[in-house]
């Protein structure tokens, strides 16, 4: 079963080793690099990156988990239990368009769209270089920022120590890089059968 409980890992993710931002950086010295498999990189997708690009693809690749992560627990949750809007129903893939129908839920997603653009905006503030200020052959990262690294960890649970740190990062990568799957299978069994997850 998909552990979502390592999306509270989401400001700590990624801690690159001190100094790792002025040399170059191998893949397989990323949090991460875990058994059965190890370094796992079958068909070369971080072969001849420089440290920026990897980084980049880092910070991408936890994006997408993070948004994965609580996707997943949104199909599970979401078909059946939507107290808001109670006259929607069928799989979850097609919950958003019924929604938009209803006046109360143009509104919702309006609601929704701008706090995902706000999210990602602050977020973009907080680990990117300004447009304007993009070099050629430069990192679009700022220097000193850590994909992931977004400083949001309300509850207080960043461990202190560097190893207990790299195993919770090693987690939520790991977790996310499932939820990705799951995801996309979740999505492609509802396309092909028009049935809920649990065949609601």
């Amino acid at each position: 079963m998909l552990s979502i409980a390592s999306t509270s890992s989401m400001s700590f993710a990624v801690r690159a080793p001190v100094g790792a931002v002025k040399m170059q950086m191998a893949a397989k010295d990323l949090p991460g690099v875990t058994g059965p498999f190890g370094f796992f990189d079958p068909l070369g997708f971080t072969n001849d990156l420089t440290t920026s690009e990897l980084l980049l693809r880092r910070e991408s690749e936890l994006a997408h988990g993070r948004v994965a992560m609580v996707a997943a627990l949104g199909f599970l949750v979401q078909e059946g239990f939507h107290p808001i809007f109670p006259e929607v129903n069928g799989p979850a893939i097609n919950q958003l368009t019924q929604i938009t129908h209803f006046g109360a839920g143009q509104s919702a997603f309006f609601v929704m769209s701008m706090a995902i653009g706000f999210a990602e905006l602050a977020r973009a503030r907080k680990g990117w270089v300004n447009p304007d200020d993009l070099v050629e052959g430069g990192s679009r990262l700022q220097e000193g920022y850590s994909p992931g690294d977004l400083g949001f960890d309300p509850m207080g649970m960043k461990p202190t120590d560097a190893k207990e740190l790299a195993n919770m990062q090693a987690k939520e990568i790991n977790n996310g890089r499932l939820a990705m799957i799951a995801v996309a299978g979740m999505v492609g069994q509802e396309l092909a059968t028009q049935q809920g997850i649990f065949g609601a």
